[in-house]
């Protein structure tokens, strides 16, 4: 499966390469015509018509070390610092100036466990190994430092950015060594089933010249193979002392890049929109014979009378294209006298929302509120009251201004409980409220237990459930700062409970 991948990835890159700067095809090769743009400037894009180089051969050498493996060339892995050597060569084509791709060749030797394979084994418990490999594979080029460019950024550059990912075949010999001496232990043609492999990673390249690149890149490799360091079979002993299923590892490399052609520059290294800027610079500064506006622009407002949809623009005000003035929140009044652009209102507000009046407010809320619960002889809020919390937080939201949040019980009960309670459960709305993006600032809280309690002791449950509230009031500013946020500290409520005597028996 892995063998029929990498043949459909070269089926597919391949015509890529070829076909990548021809033009779009158009019937008979006349241009323009019913194919093409219209324009009588419309010219095909031919290999005669190129403007920059697009080929280039790269070259380069550096130090593999595997990381993620039994055996590793890193020392709080399972073996010590032990240095590879690998090479690499690729063939360039650019597709564009922020993509290209590369069929590359690399080379090397990983070198990893408990000692070099040239140095003898320091004791019967110690295994190295190391592993000669040879790899063929495309490799996706993303220039970042031209994809992610500002349009505002003018200046030319002589460093880039470059992100490379692709797929390929990977033949090797994986050696191990203990103190009994040197063996092979996994030999991997190439193109043959399990030598698919990847690699990614990125590389920053400076232009010398419009000829040489230099390129620093770090790799990531992925070999899918659990036998890639040495380590033997899947279930040998060595291979069983971590989990890995892929023995992979990292390759920094040094590299340079010799961009063949004819043209001044490489297409990796154009900004397009350097050149659209010097376009329009060119085009300010020529003469235009051109006649428009031959209705003139009656209300000078910059579109002219010829497709003006609003001859009478009031003037400041910003049209849309066809003339109109805007009005960005669709309110019936034009941003120019608009109070409030972004938020609808009427008119005779000035395009504002009319608050309500903030007593009509905390009435609004204290209804609301009516039907929230709590569980017995808490101030825990059931959940059934969310929706009515999300409401009430909605309006005070929407509306603005301070309230003071009363809590209420009925007179059934200790009456230095029933006011510990009724502060807490006061409070709870408060915080419930808050969580519901309320300002915290805007609200506090107090409780009088059964102190305004009207309903008598001897009523029923259900009319005694008049009493149990939580009333809301609005205060103004001047009396605010002199309200606590809570009237209670933080020690829970405790009901009294009556002590019974009783009697001793007689003997």
């Amino acid at each position: 499966m892995k063998l029929n991948l990498a043949i459909a990835a070269l089926a597919i890159a391949v015509p890529t390469v070829i076909y990548a700067q021809d033009s779009t095809a158009v019937s008979a090769g006349k241009y323009p015509d019913t194919f093409s743009s219209g324009s009588a400037n419309v010219s095909p894009f031919t290999q005669q018509s190129k403007r920059f180089n697009d080929w280039s051969v790269s070259v380069g050498a550096g130090v593999p070390l595997m990381q993620s493996a039994d055996l590793t060339s890193i020392k709080n892995g399972n073996g010590k610092n032990l240095i590879g050597y690998s090479a690499y060569v690729s063939i360039d084509k650019a597709i564009s100036h922020a993509f290209g791709l590369k069929l590359q060749y690399d080379r090397g030797e990983t070198r990893q466990g408990w000692f070099n394979t040239k140095d003898a084994a320091p004791d019967a418990k110690a295994v190295a190994g190391r592993t000669q490999y040879d790899a063929i594979s495309i490799l996706g080029d993303i220039n970042f430092s031209n994809l992610l460019r500002r349009v505002d950024n003018h200046s030319p550059y002589r460093w880039a950015l470059h992100g490379y990912a692709g797929i390929g075949t990977l033949a090797y010999k994986a050696f191990q060594k203990d103190a009994r001496g040197q063996k092979l232990m996994t030999e991997i043609k190439p193109f043959s089933l399990g030598s698919l492999f990847m690699q990614a990673g990125t590389g920053v390249k400076f232009k010398v010249n419009r000829r040489v690149d230099l390129e620093g890149r770090l790799m990531y490799v992925i070999t899918g193979d659990d036998e890639f360091d040495g380590g033997g079979k899947a279930y040998s002993a060595v291979n069983q002392r971590s989990e890995q299923t892929s023995d992979n590892f990292f390759n920094a490399t040094l590299g340079l890049t010799y961009k063949l052609g004819k043209h001044e520059s490489h297409v990796m290294w154009h900004d397009p929109l350097q050149e659209i800027y010097y376009k329009l610079d060119v085009l300010a500064n020529k003469n235009q014979d051109i006649e428009v506006c031959k209705k003139g622009d009656a209300d000078n407002d910059g579109v002219c009378d010829d497709w003006d949809r609003q001859l009478d623009t009031p003037a400041g005000a910003r049209v849309d294209g066809a003339g109109v003035a805007l009005d960005t929140d669709l309110d019936g009044v034009i941003d120019l006298y608009d109070k409030c652009v972004t938020v609808p209102g009427p008119v005779e507000n000035n395009g504002c929302p009319v608050k309500k009046d903030n007593n009509q407010t905390a009435v609004e809320v204290e209804q609301t509120l009516k039907d929230i619960y709590f569980n017995f002889n808490k101030a825990t809020i059931r959940p059934e009251s969310n929706s009515k919390l999300d409401v009430a937080a909605s309006i005070i939201k929407e509306n603005g201004g301070n309230y003071l949040l009363t809590g209420h019980t009925d007179r059934k009960g200790n009456a230095a409980y029933n006011l510990r309670l009724s502060k807490e459960r006061a409070a709870a709305v408060v915080r419930a409220l808050e969580s519901r993006g309320v300002n915290e600032n805007i609200l506090k809280s107090r409780g009088v237990g059964s102190a305004e309690a009207t309903i008598p002791v001897t009523a029923s449950d259900a009319e005694r459930l008049a009493d149990r509230k939580v009333t809301v009031r609005f205060v103004e500013s001047s009396e605010w700062n002199s309200i606590q946020k809570k009237d209670y500290d933080d020690a829970p409520a405790k009901k009294t409970i009556k002590k019974v005597s009783t009697k001793k028996k007689k003997k």
